[in-house]
């Protein structure tokens, strides 16, 4: 079983993730710059995000970053539309970092609305599929000869200001998911290995109690060792 000490460090992360504001990496080909824009969602607080390539090499790379993490899911997608229509039905703004004529400052924008957040390719930027899905554009005003940020550092600045925002509304202080996700969450959180054993032979997760400990259903062999993934980390 976890120790004590660390389920109830899982559990405040869960309590502070906040599943209404998402980020979509459309074409980012890079690892290093996948890698760092998903632990800057991991740090705000972003419990899933999505990966779009168009050539399967890139998707490759996209697979090997989203591994570098446990703690936020990444769903690989070939195509920005679908995602986009998802992201509209649960009622998400869509922003697009880039700089166009009617682009605002990103630090104008309500990231306490439920938000979605896309960034584009290293060199191109986001598609023109992206930019047809955008509600706004958003831009990180400069004043140097440089005219773009590297895309993970954009990715951050403009993170970290959701975040700020959401702060102030107090959007941290309490549990955002519905009670049966949360449950399912927390085991998956504190238990991964187990977790799979349990989807893989079909039983419910135990609930836990106060110290993450559980009672396993009965004819369930469960290995009383420590998880092995519990000290991963992001």
């Amino acid at each position: 079983m976890i120790a004590p000490e660390r389920f109830h460090k899982i559990r405040r992360l869960l309590e502070q993730r906040q599943p209404d504001l998402t980020f979509v990496m459309d074409n980012v080909n890079k690892p290093h710059n996948l890698a760092a824009i998903i632990r800057s969602c991991d740090a705000v607080g972003i419990p899933e995000v999505h990966a779009v390539s168009y050539r399967s090499s890139i998707r490759t790379k996209q697979h090997t970053a989203a591994g570098a993490s446990r703690w936020v899911k990444v769903g690989l997608d070939e195509s920005v539309e679908p995602i986009g229509k998802g992201l509209r039905e649960k009622g998400m703004q869509i922003l697009v970092a880039t700089f166009r004529p009617d682009s605002v400052d990103f630090r104008t924008v309500d990231y306490t609305r439920p938000t979605a957040i896309i960034v584009g390719e290293e060199l191109k930027g986001p598609s023109e599929a992206a930019l047809e899905l955008a509600d706004r554009s958003i831009y990180i005003p400069m004043q140097g000869m440089v005219e773009s940020l590297n895309v993970s550092v954009a990715a951050a600045l403009i993170l970290f200001e959701a975040q700020r925002q959401r702060q102030q509304a107090g959007m941290y202080g309490a549990n955002r998911f519905p009670a049966e996700t949360f449950d399912r969450l927390l085991f998956e959180y504190t238990y991964p290995r187990l977790s799979r054993m349990f989807r893989e032979k079909g039983y419910a997760y135990p609930l836990l109690d106060e110290n993450g400990a559980f009672t396993p259903p009965p004819g369930l062999s469960v290995p009383q060792e420590p998880d092995s993934e519990e000290g991963s980390e992001a």
